[in-house]
């Protein structure tokens, strides 16, 4: 029996990957990628030649009992994404989910991902956090962001620079404008920036200027004294599934 890798890789900087990363890799049996494209780059850096096959979300349902097979025969599988750690915002919970229930062992690495960096720079409390991940775009976006309302952890989300301004303005109605957050981008990249200030503030300085790269949202928690109604201009009222349809007409 073989056993499953879950490798993280550099979200930018290429020297982030971790001495115990690159050995597993050169000593696995067979790379299972997100984008074989993306990984050849990494591995050609790592002078690393490997039997590898694409793994992506289009695709994970049709080929993870072929991938479980090797495993099965004795192959020891790697499994990366194109940036981070497979499982968070990225395929690999099914593969993992059909390892384990296969009886393979699964050995996940630590190492590079966007969201911790962005929580410890944005300068938030990270004691107690929550990651959202990315917001339903259209059905379910505004009932999820209104059960986010009374949240008191520390919130993470990744957007892309397309909707940062919108998600800002929403979060901020919802939320209040005075809410503190951050917007990250690039970690760990040559223009790597984090800009703080309040939901309103962020909401304006995004609104006509699209970020360029990958971004993390990071926003305060609600405190103690935060009701419904309260913060800002913000008007609460309860979240309808007409407000979903709304989102839909927009998106």
């Amino acid at each position: 029996m073989g056993k499953l890798y879950v490798v993280p890789t550099p979200v930018g900087n290429l020297e982030d990957i971790t001495l115990r990363a690159v050995r597993v890799l050169r000593e696995c049996d067979y790379i299972v990628a997100e984008d074989t494209r993306t990984s050849g780059n990494l591995l050609r850096h790592l002078e690393i030649s490997k039997p590898m096959s694409s793994y992506h979300k289009f695709n994970e349902h049709g080929v993870v009992a072929q991938i479980v097979a090797r495993m099965e025969g004795g192959q020891d599988v790697a499994l990366i994404s194109d940036a981070g750690t497979p499982g968070i915002s990225d395929p690999g919970y099914l593969l993992v989910r059909h390892a384990i229930d296969a009886g393979i062992d699964v050995e996940t690495l630590p190492g590079p991902t966007a969201f911790v960096p962005a929580l410890v720079d944005s300068g938030l409390p990270c004691d107690r956090f929550v990651f959202e991940g990315f917001l339903p775009q259209k059905k379910g976006r505004q009932t999820r962001i209104g059960l986010l309302a009374d949240e008191s952890r520390t919130m993470i989300f990744y957007e892309s620079p397309h909707r940062v301004g919108k998600t800002l303005g929403q979060l901020a109605e919802r939320f209040g404008g005075e809410r503190r957050a951050a917007v990250c981008r690039e970690i760990s990249k040559k223009f790597e920036e984090t800009v703080r200030g309040t939901l309103a503030e962020l909401g304006a300085r995004y609104a006509d200027q699209e970020p360029r790269g990958e971004i993390v949202l990071v926003v305060e928690g609600a405190s103690a004294g935060d009701k419904p109604g309260k913060a800002g201009k913000r008007t609460h009222r309860p979240t309808t599934d007409h407000d979903d349809k709304d989102e839909d007409r927009e998106a």
